[in-house]
């Protein structure tokens, strides 16, 4: 099934005669096109997609379950729009509530004249399930990625800075053919580490715990993965907070299953953390949904209540960080199931001596 007939079957739910996606990721969910412009509408059994002659040629060229119209400018659209709900005697319109600016949604409202009904939930439900299809597709995306950790591994060295390390994988993922990289890349080393969202600087990579996080886009779809490696020998507390954190990640992942809240994943991995005496440093939730963004719903952390589907795709990131010594992450992407899980990272996650 189509996603633009998912989207059409979720509507009655939220009361809508018809739905207007203007969000530039939920457009790519939606038709499987990628534009920095446009908008689609979807009423009864037909769908328009609205976009400028930039995109015009290729639009009718993939788009398969909406018809194609060209506009000028936003006025122009939401004429078109308003001019295909009169014709089809619309009394109600779905809308991004969260996407939408308020200046937006004032212009749309004024012409519109219609009922608008908030329904960016609807959307996000239908984007928290993968299929096995989508599930493919972010599978290349983490291969390629991991691909290009395997390479630079034996490129790092005390005599590179964090920066340098960080281009050179940027540099591999568009030579590789990704889309773009799906997030800046973390490298943070020695005391560094102990930033769990670190900005790679200018300093020389020090002895210590290295982290790296880094993830690509491929047609549209994010890979998101995290190792934490030791350049030196590690002491023996490095070593009891490194093993503890795969321990954690390992009960995270145990306690996943379709229909557990994250809350309780969650809960599994910190208690772990915490038996070990660290709980103080982990201070973020234990993973997110991941898809055509980096970071989705329904997410695993201890302020979430979220249900976690069959189809959800989430990663699994416990961490410990000690500030002003050092800190380590260990982050794989988990495909929930009907049955149980897949771990769709295959990098080995024992630690790395550099």
């Amino acid at each position: 099934m189509s996603n633009i007939n998912r989207i059409r079957q979720a509507m009655p739910e939220y009361k809508c005669d018809a739905m207007i996606i203007t969000d530039q990721v939920n457009r790519l969910f939606a038709t499987g096109f990628s534009s920095s412009a446009g908008a689609l509408l979807i009423a009864g059994e037909s769908a328009w997609f609205f976009i400028d002659s930039r995109y015009t040629e290729a639009a009718k060229a993939s788009i398969k379950d909406a018809q194609v119209v060209l506009i000028t400018n936003e006025k122009d659209l939401i004429e078109k729009v308003k001019k295909v709900l009169e014709d089809n005697s619309i009394k109600s319109i779905g809308f991004e509530d969260k996407s939408l600016s308020y200046a937006s949604y004032q212009k749309w409202s004024e012409i519109l004249d219609i009922e608008m009904i908030p329904a960016q939930k609807l959307l996000i439900g239908l984007r928290a399930v993968k299929s096995r299809t989508d599930l493919e597709n972010m599978i290349k995306s983490q291969r390629l990625s991991e691909k290009v950790f395997e390479e630079v591994l034996p490129m790092i060295c005390t005599d590179m800075t964090e920066k340098d390390l960080a281009a050179e994988m940027i540099y591999r993922f568009l030579k590789y053919n990704a889309d773009d990289k799906a997030f800046n890349p973390i490298v943070v080393s020695g005391s560094n580490s102990s930033r769990p969202h670190g900005v790679p600087g200018t300093e020389k990579i020090s002895n210590g715990f290295l982290t790296i996080d880094f993830g690509v886009k491929l047609d549209g779809w994010c890979s998101d993965t995290t190792r934490t490696l030791c350049v030196g020998e590690p002491d023996d507390e490095m070593v009891k907070v490194y093993d503890t954190v795969l321990k954690a990640q390992e009960s995270g992942i145990k306690a996943m299953h379709a229909g557990v809240k994250g809350i309780d994943v969650d809960t599994a991995a910190r208690t772990v953390i915490e038996d070990a005496g660290y709980g103080d440093f982990f201070g973020h939730g234990f993973g997110h949904s991941i898809g055509l963004e980096v970071h989705e719903s329904p997410g695993a952390s201890q302020l979430s209540e979220d249900i976690l589907p069959a189809g959800t795709v989430i990663t699994a990131e416990p961490g410990i960080y000690i500030p002003g010594r050092f800190g380590v992450r260990i982050e794989d992407v988990i495909y929930i199931t009907e049955t149980g899980i897949e771990n769709i990272t295959k990098l080995p996650k024992e630690l790395i001596v550099l």
